[in-house]
């Protein structure tokens, strides 16, 4: 038998009872039908919050499904076509999403990018795209590329800000803003439009690691294949709560803003700085989140519990380490262990037992501990959908034991994006759940292609309606991303479960070929490493060396809280007035070997304790570095993955250095 998962696996009893729970829209043949179905259903619901603009925006179903028309008729107006090509360069609002179903309403296909981009990335994209028209967030972006713009077949510009337009513009092509566009849309009504669920809706390109950014074809039929199917993981409510924080444009919050909203939710935008704030007072039913939020969070936890007095903080170790206990014997008892085949009956059994008694100090641990997180989060989260990267371990675990419900799911851009997901009754902490309906997943042995056995890993492969088109002018990097039979090649290694859950374990592009041969996936490492309290950010190294090596950025406030207790005070590198030592203490640097040891035995540990454990694994040299990896210093991506080519151009020499040492 190889691990191959067909399309046509039966859907459980209780994944025909949600289907049947949500609103249909299986019928329709593009996306922008979903809103005046949606304006009729839930008329007054209030759709669209964002109460962080100035003035805060509040739109109903009705309001969205009128300002979507208007813009698009305006589209029309300023000459759009069906079939064109249109840049849109903006961030989250509710503008954003006016403006993108907006495009698709008058049947154009919009080229998606964030306004921080840099202005090469965002011109080639209009160049290799063939945009004609281009929607920008603001006119200090329009400045940016007004320039460039002038080589361009641009024929209009559309503000979705409320600013003035320039007099002139690149090319003397018209500008309007937000409300003359809608303005143009008013009394007027909208050209009819060919409907198809195989044209093209958008393009999404993709995030450039490594070379140029390719653009991602994505048609009414992938992105609806998500909206028709999401159903089997969540059922919300008319008037349930979404809070929003990740990239609009991005293909995992796009299409799951698109079923959450065409289920008469309200989704309400925050931001990096409001979003603590935000999850307490606003109290969200939903979210679609990233790993880096749910680190950021329990850091933040752990942080709270290093700042106890030492008795409490005994206290909070103890129950944490009962609930654990607790919880993974819960697991076994369960059958939701990650092992390649099921547990023993007669070990699942004694899981119970070893369960129950430990239950006393979850119940303890809950009402002490994990009660008061739970209402520091909104006390109504329901469930949280995290992709964009593996959950790690640990952060998995204390969600749990918290309450807090994380379905981890996997996709790709290329896959509109959820290929798989976990399950309210099989949440299998580990593994990225199980496909979607009518989704192929095939695990092939990376060179032969030959398929594996269950529990074997290898290249995960991909076939159903959710894949994309291909590349846009590229047929090239498509014929090598889609094989004859439609199987899309994500890249990824993994293994799948007796029970059809897909395990990833890395990137097969990301994997580090030590000098004896040995293959090593770096993220399961650095999941394990960045468990300690001292590590905030790491990278591992080591293409053709005799061991890994790592690039740490530290965290530099549990870092000091150490330091402290030792009777030492840290010094850091070009601090703007030198360090008064306390009474007593020892002034040392990153380089101090009271702060190198400290690493070491951090790394050591954390990566001795993992699962599976090989001696290549050891890491040898490494350096401690106080920038950390950021969406805007290029270090990372938008859905925060680390752009490893990026951050080894940066530190090159560090990295070279590390090793001749």
């Amino acid at each position: 038998m190889s691990a191959y998962l067909p399309a046509d696996l039966p859907l459980s009893a209780r994944e025909r009872d949600y289907l049947r729970q949500v609103v249909d829209y299986s019928t329709i043949q593009a996306i922008p039908e979903i809103w005046p179905i949606a304006a009729r259903k839930f008329g007054q619901v209030v759709a669209l919050q964002d109460p962080h603009a100035q003035p805060a925006v509040s739109l109903t179903y009705a309001e969205l499904a009128e300002q979507i028309r208007q813009f698009a008729i305006g589209l029309q107006t300023l000459g759009l076509k069906a079939g064109d090509h249109i840049g849109f360069y903006a961030d989250n609002s509710p503008r954003w999403f006016i403006a993108d179903q907006g495009c698709m309403t008058a049947g154009a296909v919009n080229v998606v990018r964030s306004s921080q981009a840099e202005r090469e990335e965002l011109i080639y994209m209009l160049a290799d795209s063939g945009a004609t028209a281009l929607i920008v967030e603001h006119r200090a972006l329009l400045n940016r590329l007004e320039e460039r713009l002038q080589d361009l077949p641009i024929q209009f510009i559309v503000l979705l800000s409320d600013e003035d337009p320039p007099s002139v513009s690149s090319g003397d092509c018209p500008v309007v803003n937000f409300p003359q566009l809608l303005a143009q849309g008013q009394g007027k009504e909208l050209q009819p439009v060919p409907r198809a669920p195989e044209q093209l809706a958008t393009l999404i390109y993709t995030s450039g690691t490594t070379g140029k950014p390719k653009g991602v074809m994505l048609s009414h039929r992938n992105l609806l294949h998500q909206v028709n199917l999401f159903g089997v993981v969540i059922q919300p409510q008319p008037g349930d709560r979404v809070l929003s924080i990740l990239p609009s444009w991005h293909a995992y919050e796009r299409t799951v803003e698109y079923f959450l909203l065409s289920q008469g939710c309200t989704q309400i935008y925050t931001n990096l700085r409001h979003i603590k704030q935000d999850i307490r007072s606003r109290k969200p039913n939903y979210m679609v989140a990233v790993p880096r939020l749910w680190d950021s969070i329990y850091e933040g936890i752990q942080r709270q519990f290093r700042e106890q007095p030492a008795g409490k903080q005994k206290l909070i170790h103890a129950l944490l380490r009962g609930s654990q206990h607790h919880v993974e014997a819960r697991r076994l008892a369960q059958g939701l262990t990650l092992t390649p085949t099921p547990p023993p009956a007669s070990q699942r059994q004694w899981a119970r037992v070893r369960s129950l008694l430990w239950w006393p100090v979850h119940a303890l641990a809950d009402r002490l501990v994990f009660r008061p997180i739970r209402t520091g989060l909104g006390g109504e989260l329901r469930a949280v959908i995290s992709g964009g990267g593996s959950l790690p371990p640990h952060i998995d675990l204390f969600f749990e034991m918290v309450g807090i419900t994380i379905l981890v799911g996997y996709g790709l851009t290329e896959t509109a994006p959820v290929l798989t997901v976990r399950r309210l009754e099989r949440n299998l902490r580990g593994s990225s759940g199980t496909p979607l309906p009518g989704t192929e997943i095939k695990i092939v042995d990376p060179e032969s292609r030959q398929p594996l056995l269950p529990g074997q890993q290898g290249l995960v492969l991909a076939r159903g309606p959710q894949v994309m088109q291909g590349y846009y002018n590229n047929p090239a990097a498509t014929a090598k991303a889609i094989d004859p039979d439609g199987w899309f090649d994500t890249g990824d290694l993994g293994w799948v479960t007796a029970q059809n859950d897909i395990v990833l374990t890395g990137r097969a592009k990301d994997t580090i070929v030590l000098l004896n041969g040995e293959n090593i996936e770096p993220q399961p490492i650095e999941d394990a490493c960045t468990r300690s309290p001292y590590i905030d950010q790491m990278m591992l190294v080591g293409q053709d060396q005799r061991s890994l090596g790592a690039l740490i950025v530290p965290n530099l406030d549990a870092l000091s809280q150490w330091a402290a207790s030792q009777n030492l005070t840290l010094a850091l590198p070009n601090a703007e007035s030198e360090v008064a030592p306390t009474a007593g203490s020892q002034v040392v640097t990153l380089d101090s070997k009271l702060i190198q040891d400290l690493f070491r035995r951090e790394l050591v540990a954390r990566v001795q304790d993992r699962p599976g454990y090989r001696p290549d694994d050891r890491i040898g040299p490494f350096r401690l570095i106080l920038e950390p990896f950021t969406i805007e210093n290029g270090m990372l991506t938008q859905t925060l993955k680390i752009r490893r080519p990026v951050v080894m151009e940066r530190y090159r020499a560090m990295i070279d250095g590390m090793f001749q040492s």
